[in-house]
């Protein structure tokens, strides 16, 4: 699919050592529409370093490919195995360091934020993930492949589609209030007290 007809590409990633999935959205004026979804294998790798390697080349085939102006990406979780989390770490940087070589920005977002925004709940299972973004996007559950990496890779774009659409993102204000107080000139018809 030809990214160029979007006003907007979003490129989610749910990093990891073994599986790494990544998801593509498009977004013209209201329509979101599911590009391509997917997950880097990196079972059969055996050094850590080549799996390092292979992620940030496919990484930035993706890139090339579809061409996002923003990617999104979930934090590494704390865990209790420090090596694991160290090497989770570097699979992250891996993958932001792709889109930085190729300018794009970046959002980061702990998983607990996007399952809570895409699902309304923080606890939500990958499968719940899953059904909510077949259910928002349109996209047939049998269709989705089988690693649930990829749909958690698309829930992270999703969720930053929805975050930085928020009136406060970008503007400095940290609520509702402050960026009424900024922006005066976007209120339209009256409050409670009848004020303009």
């Amino acid at each position: 699919m030809d990214t160029r007809e979007f006003e907007r590409v979003i490129m989610g990633i749910d990093p990891g050592t073994n599986v790494m999935g990544y998801g593509v959205l498009g977004i013209k004026g209201r329509k979101l529409t599911p590009v391509i979804l997917g997950a880097i294998e990196l079972n059969k790798v055996g050094d850590h370093y080549l799996r390092l390697a292979r992620i940030y080349e496919r990484v930035t085939g993706i890139i090339d490919q579809y061409l996002p102006d923003e990617l999104a990406i979930e934090a590494p979780f704390y865990g209790k195995n420090v090596q694991s989390m160290l090497k989770l770490g570097r699979a992250q940087g891996v993958a932001m360091a792709a889109a930085l070589a190729r300018q794009i920005p970046i959002a980061e977002y702990a998983p607990l934020k996007v399952k809570q925004v895409v699902t309304g709940n923080g606890g939500a299972s990958k499968e719940q993930v899953a059904n909510m973004l077949c259910y928002i996007l349109k996209m047939e559950r049998d269709k989705l492949p089988s690693l649930l990496d990829a749909t958690d890779a698309m829930a992270v774009a999703l969720a930053h589609y929805y975050e930085s659409g928020k009136p406060t993102a970008g503007t400095g204000a940290k609520n509702w209030a402050q960026f009424i107080k900024q922006h005066p000139d976007r209120i339209v018809g009256k409050t409670i007290n009848n004020k303009q």
